[in-house]
């Protein structure tokens, strides 16, 4: 970018078990509050799945209403994590402590440019917690908990990024 202060843009990657709950959920949060802090044209922002099982396919029904309920557009679909991503990306971000092992073993000898990152530890009030996987609840009250931390998490580590303490 000429006159950026950033040699380059940013680039995030958010990981969840199946990039149909969580992931999708952060991914569209980051993007509203890099838009809401005016960098967005500094940032190249995804997320992705740890497992295969829903490549290709929408977010659960219940991600997508928690997005529209808090005005998150959204239109990407799952994918998997390809050994690729741990060089592209400069953060790569998990929900939780089962993600950062899975993360962990899959990144390129070496580890890759990307740093894994739990999400949580991002979180102002709860440092370190987890991204609980809401998948197997009845109705959307743990997709609702995922928006919330996801928010404080999203606004916390942007934070840092823009005080270069990242």
């Amino acid at each position: 970018m000429i006159g950026s202060s950033m040699s380059e843009n940013k680039k995030a990657l958010f990981i969840c078990l199946g990039n149909i709950c969580r992931s999708p959920i952060a991914e569209a949060v980051f993007l509203k509050t890099i838009n809401n802090a005016g960098v967005a044209d500094r940032w190249e922002v995804d997320s992705a799945a740890i497992g295969s099982w829903h490549v290709g396919r929408n977010p659960d029904h219940r991600a997508v209403a928690t997005m529209k309920k808090h005005d998150l557009p959204y239109n990407n679909t799952a994918r998997q994590i390809k050994k690729a991503d741990f060089e592209h990306y400069d953060y790569i971000f998990g929900m939780d402590g089962e993600n950062i092992a899975d993360l962990k073993e899959r990144a390129p000898n070496g580890g890759g440019k990307a740093k894994i990152l739990l999400l949580g530890d991002f979180d102002p009030q709860q440092p370190g917690a987890i991204i609980r996987d809401p998948y197997y609840d009845k109705g959307s009250d743990g997709f609702e908990q995922c928006y919330v931390q996801c928010v404080r998490c999203c606004d916390g580590f942007l934070a840092k990024a823009q005080k270069g303490e990242i």
